[in-house]
């Protein structure tokens, strides 16, 4: 006989002491995330940072602008979170960051999530209001959440960038327009041109942190030295790229993107120190990919439909001397389980035409390409050309 479901009788019935901890804790989730977006949006870890010693809840207060009672109520459960530190001074209950809050949540931090946090906040949170209508239509919610009509995924994202940043009311209006008269890449140099450099770095702080944090992982997930000139298409910042070049001092990388995001990476996050890293401009959709033995689609793949990816894996292999293809992404395991958030498609992140998020036995049936988990929210695939 099968072993009982944990808390149900032998007849299949409840049990009179049973607990549904995990549900209450499922149910209770947002809770968690609210209080990290809104502690992180008022500030309260970037002035425990600059005050160098703890804070009553009344100085914190003060300095972010709020109410005494809302700002007590929000530390301590900062503090049940395990994201504040509490002190008692003469009676009274001081706060003070843990590490991992000063490390993380503070926007000053060179490996600060606060971008990515504010995009889950202002716009993944909103959208996720709508999942079960995403599940019934098997479509993205922007347009429910924002009123931003998404024809694809970066009409969605650029247009959003409105909400995130913001950025000025009229931009609104002109980007609608171009998506009725333009292809999917000229769409993104429209967006591109039209951003300021203030939103521009912005944005690529966000794209940047993750790599900052997990690139490390991703980039040793397979030995790469043999593979001696890199190319990092959609490379962004050059986040990757800096984690191969410490990871694999023989290496060169050069980032392929568009021209105003390789003018905004050169000028605000990759220095003249980082030798061994050179820029690309051009569309990787149309114009010619430089020489390489390795090409990197970082966080790439999953934005475009299968044909589309076809058609830059393709390019990509005509391209490469008998080296590889380093698709990155997160993999889901196997035997139908998923991992959230990436895979529900209530943020438009999964189109119903577009390349899913993987399981490992999704690429062993793809001849000639290995996978790699990290432990950590991106996983590693390299496939090589046959010779």
């Amino acid at each position: 006989m099968a072993e009982n479901q944990e808390g149900a009788s032998s007849e299949g019935k409840p049990a009179a002491d049973m607990y549904p901890k995990k549900i209450l804790e499922y149910m209770e989730g947002f809770l968690i995330s609210k209080t990290v977006f809104s502690s992180c949006e008022l500030g309260v870890f970037d002035v425990l940072l600059a005050a160098e010693r703890p804070l009553s809840a009344e100085e914190i207060s003060q300095a972010i602008g709020a109410s005494l009672d809302g700002t007590e109520r929000l530390l301590a459960a900062c503090a049940g979170l395990q994201l504040l530190n509490t002190h008692r001074d003469n009676g009274q209950v001081c706060y003070s960051n843990t590490e991992q809050a000063s490390v993380y949540l503070t926007r000053s931090s060179p490996v600060s999530l606060y971008q990515s946090i504010q995009y889950s906040s202002r716009t993944i949170y909103l959208c996720w209001h709508y999942l079960t209508d995403a599940v019934r239509e098997g479509r993205n919610q922007y347009e429910k959440a924002f009123g931003v009509s998404s024809n694809d995924l970066f009409q969605a994202l650029y247009s959003l960038s409105v909400i995130l940043f913001p950025l000025k009311n009229q931009l609104v209006g002109f980007i609608r327009r171009q998506w009725v008269c333009e292809g999917e890449t000229e769409r993104q140099q429209r967006v591109w041109a039209v951003m300021s450099d203030e939103e521009m770095v912005k944005f690529m702080q966000l794209m940047n942190s993750i790599w900052n944090i997990c690139g490390k992982d991703v980039v040793t997930a397979f030995d790469l030295s043999p593979f001696k000139i890199i190319c990092d298409l959609g490379g962004c910042s050059g986040a990757l790229a800096k984690q191969c070049t410490s990871a694999y001092p023989e290496c060169t990388v050069t980032i392929f993107d568009l021209p105003k995001v390789v003018c905004t990476s050169r000028e605000h996050f990759v220095t003249e120190a980082n030798k061994r890293i050179t820029f690309h401009e051009g569309d990787f959709f149309k114009d010619p990919l430089p020489e390489a033995d390795l090409y990197i689609l970082a966080r790439i793949l999953h934005d475009w439909t299968d044909a589309r990816c076809i058609e830059l894996l393709t390019r990509v292999r005509r391209c490469v001397a008998g080296g590889g293809v380093a698709p990155r992404g997160r993999l889901r395991p196997g035997d139908g389980a998923a991992l959230l958030p990436e895979h529900a498609g209530a943020d438009g992140g999964e189109r119903e035409d577009s390349c899913s998020v993987r399981c490992p036995a999704d690429y062993r049936r793809i001849h000639g390409t290995q996978h790699r988990l990290t432990g950590k929210i991106y996983d590693a695939v390299l496939g090589h050309k046959e010779t």
